[in-house]
Formats: structure tokens, sequence, C-alpha cells
């Protein structure tokens, strides 16, 4: 499959949501199957009716969906859907000592032909993502997806397309978004409380170890689907001890911690600068540092999207603050999270809830504070059939994992060099040279010799926004999407 060089100009926000609404409530046929038939989008749903949820993938995170879907009124959790049949099988028993009914599936192609649901839920590995999203909703299902909303630009925008499209409510899980908090702290300083936006630093550091070394091809559980599991990404041998989870570290089938965990904190970053296009130039240096294992994504990333006035920067660190502790390091009181630089003082979002102002002396000025329920956002827009109430819609939520993919093609194209060789390369970047510094200080404390062990020098690329392809680069625009494996397709026409 060749890149999206003519995709068409990306929608804004409003755009999305007024065609989301004038949309036909069509279906479409999933690979050829017969569908069951779903209730009619364009009927709003009365607070009492029952709306039927399908949850597919629940090894992780899956099994939160589940319990918030359950946990709200007259919303009911009535088919499951995982490869792996010994997970399959241990939910539905869950389910059944509870004395709820439950319908089970292995194939995701299956639950869309017969079961009677009219909300899929999904949280697959990444590379399932888009692709699950898009069937439900040629389907007629509307749609909750685990972030990322997808595993390449090129699906993410599918995916947005495929929404407007068919009327389709989607929600990406970027649940930060409903916090009440920081829905309240991004206004505050929208309005200008703290003066201009200077930067936007996200953050994740989160400890992650080595997976360790495999001596060849692993064998693959009896209880799953190998061929399901993979779906859309090649069929090729496990080379990792675990199947589940450790599919995070490879690039066939995760993102890396920057799409993984860090995708909530580049969602943030970007929400608060306003930013409704991917950035115009985008640089990555780092690699996966202090040991040696199976997997191929970085442990150790910095990151530059070049966006004027304000850029957005972003660290991942997977290592503890020194060799042999159990600590994390943390920029200005975050680990994982957020820090705003503006005219007139500083915010940290340390959480998922909460954010912390400082004036230009470092004195705490106000404090927002206050969760939310993302389930709960995503079904009264469902019931009303109204997409503008959704907190991440399909648009929001792939704009915020493109700057993740888009950063992981300039370090998968870069090319490692000496400490000296990569600070003279960034001599003119001020912004990627601090972060450096303190990625190379931070790597020090871990006994990790960059002489030895040198870092990856990322590929300064050049974006055309609006278009979501680089300029002049045939390689980098190959890996905006990816050679799809029949029949699990991405359409290029949805």
């Amino acid at each position: 499959m060749q890149p999206p060089s003519k995709t068409q100009p990306m929608m804004n926000r409003r755009t999305f949501l007024k065609q989301s609404l004038l949309a036909a409530a069509s279906l479409a046929a999933v690979s050829g199957c017969k569908t069951a038939a779903p209730r009619p989008r364009a009927r709003i749903l009365g607070a009492n009716e029952t709306i039927r949820v399908a949850v597919v993938g629940f090894g992780g995170r899956g099994q939160d969906h589940i319990k918030g879907f359950r946990a709200l009124p007259n919303v009911r959790v009535t088919a499951l859907c995982d490869a792996d049949r010994e997970i399959l099988e241990r939910e539905v028993r869950r389910f059944r000592d509870r004395g709820e009914s439950v319908e089970a599936y292995t194939d995701i192609r299956k639950l869309l032909e017969s079961a009677p649901v009219d909300v899929v839920s999904i949280a697959t590995p990444n590379h399932w993502h888009s692709l699950a999203a898009i069937w439900s909703v040629q389907a007629g299902k509307d749609v909750y997806v685990e972030k990322p909303g997808s595993h390449n630009v090129f699906e993410g925008h599918q995916l947005v397309e495929a929404a407007r499209k068919y009327g389709a409510i989607v929600q990406v899980g970027t649940q930060c978004r409903s916090s009440a908090g920081l829905r309240e702290a991004v206004a505050w300083i929208q309005a200008g409380n703290l003066g201009r936006i200077l930067r936007v630093r996200g953050l994740c550091y989160k400890r992650r170890d080595s997976i360790g070394r495999t001596q060849g091809p692993q064998p693959i559980p009896a209880s799953v689907d190998y061929d399901l599991w993979l779906g859309p990404a090649p069929f090729k041998p496990l080379r990792r001890a675990r199947l589940h989870y450790d599919w995070h570290w490879f690039w066939d089938t995760g993102n890396g911690d920057l799409g993984n965990q860090g995708v909530h904190q580049m969602d943030i970053a970007r929400w608060i600068l306003g930013y409704q296009e991917l950035s115009p130039a985008v640089l990555a240096i780092g690699g996966r540092l202090g040991y040696v294992d199976d997997a191929e994504t970085p442990n150790t990333l910095i990151v530059f999207h070049d966006y004027k006035p304000a850029p957005l920067l972003f660290e991942v660190r997977g290592l503890p603050e020194k060799a042999g502790s159990n600590r994390m390091d943390d920029y200005r009181g975050a680990s994982i999270g957020v820090v705003v630089d503006c005219e007139g003082g500083s915010v940290v979002i340390p959480s998922y809830t909460r954010a912390i102002v400082y004036d230009r002396a470092g004195k705490q000025m106000r404090v927002f504070d206050g969760g939310g329920n993302h389930y709960a956002n995503f079904i009264e827009a469902v019931r009303n059939r109204r997409p503008e109430l959704l907190h991440s819609d399909a648009l929001e939520g792939h704009l915020s994992a493109s700057l993740c993919h888009t950063a992981n093609i300039s370090y998968r194209l870069g090319r490692t060099g000496s400490p000296d060789a990569i600070r003279d390369a960034i001599r003119n970047l001020p912004e990627v040279r601090e972060m450096l510094g303190r990625m190379e200080e931070h790597l020090a404390a871990n006994r990790v010799n960059l002489q030895q062990t040198p870092v990856v020098l990322g590929r300064l690329l050049r974006m055309n926004p609006r278009r979501k392809t680089f300029r002049g680069d045939r390689e980098a625009n190959a890996l905006l999407t990816r050679e799809y494996r029949p029949p699990f397709v991405v359409p290029k026409r949805v």
C-alpha cells in the first residue's frame, strides 16, 4: 500500500461534528458479512432505554471498560470478544457467576454479524484499534476505542472519515479530557490568565524494565488464535517471552511508551496549545538504553514538535532516577504529567485530574482538581446522537496519536551518533539542547556510557500539516501507513 499522498485536507473539529450530525445512518457490510440489524442511528434513546455494549479485548485495559460500562445506569455489557479463549472463557464465567447473560466471540467479524449490540468498546492491542473501530462503525455501531486511536497516521484519518460518513459517535479513551479539574484549568490557561504560552512539555517518566532475551521463536499459547490476534500486522513468529502486553514494545503491534502512556500527556499538551493540525516539523532523539533485550521501541526519548509560536516538547524515560533506585525522576514535581510555561508563571499537571498554578516567583497561586467519567460522557453523546458532546472524539484522538506516530517515524529513520555529533546537529535548537542535556545527566546516573551505546539522532522531518504528509521524504511517508494483511485491511475508502 502506498502512503496516503492524496489524503483529503484535514477537517477541523467544527466541520467534523457538523458533518457527523448530518451524515446519513447508512450501513456497510463488514468483510462481506451480513450484519445484525442495529437500532437506527438517528433515533435519540430515552434515559430508561438500555444501551447494549460489546467489549473487544479485555486481557488488560478492557477490564476497566467492562467495569466502567457495567457501573452506568441502563447500560449492559451483552457481548464479549477476545482472540484468547482462556481470557474469554474466564470473563464469561465471571458474568455468569453474577447472573448476567453474555454472548462470547473470538472473532470481531462474527460479533458484528450476529450480536445485537449498540456500542462496541475496543481495548485490543494498538494494531487492531482503527480497523476494529472502522468495521464497527460500518456495521452501524457507535464506538469507544482505547488510546491511541490508531497504530499509524493513515488509519487514524480513515477512522475520522468513517465516523463522519456513517454518523457514528466515536470516543477515544484519552480520559483526561473528561477530568473536571483539567477542563477548568485548560480553559483558564487559554483565557490568558498567565499571559502568552511559551512552551508545553509532556512527561512520561514510567519505569519499564527489560523484557529479556529469547533464543528464537516462542510457542504461541494454545488458547490463542494467533492469526486473529495479529490481524492487520504481519504474520511473523513470536520473538518475545510474553505475547500479551509486551506487544507495546514492537513496531508491528505497538507504539512504544510514547504511544502507550505518553499519548495521554501528548493529548493534554496539544489540548492546552489548541493546535488542530500536525506540527510543521518534528525531531526525536533517544534509544533503548540501559539494557539489551528483544524489544524495538525506545525506552528513552526526547521529542520536539516545532509548532509556532509555542513548541510542544516531550520526554520519555523508562529507567529510574539512578542505577539501583526504585524511584523515578520528576520535572518540576511531575513524573507522568505536563508542564506549561507562560509569560506570567507556570502550570504543573502531575496527574490525570490535578493542575497547580505557580506565579513567576514559584509561589503557588491556585489548584484545579476534579475527576470525571469518560464512559458516561460517551453514553450521553450516544443517547442524544450529539457528537459535539464528546470530550475526545475521533478527530481529537487522531491528532494526538499522530503526534506520537510522527515522532516515532523521526526516531525510526535516525542514526546513532556520538554525543558531540548530536550536540552539533541541534546547536540551533535551544529547546532540544536543554532536553538533551538533562537526558544525558539521567543516563549517566544510570551508568549508561553514550560513547559505547550512542543514542539515535532522529531525522528532522518537515510536514505539510493539512495533507498530513512529509515534504520530500518518501521513506518517511511510507511509514505513515503500513502493508496490511488481507483480509485485515484498513480501507483506502471507508
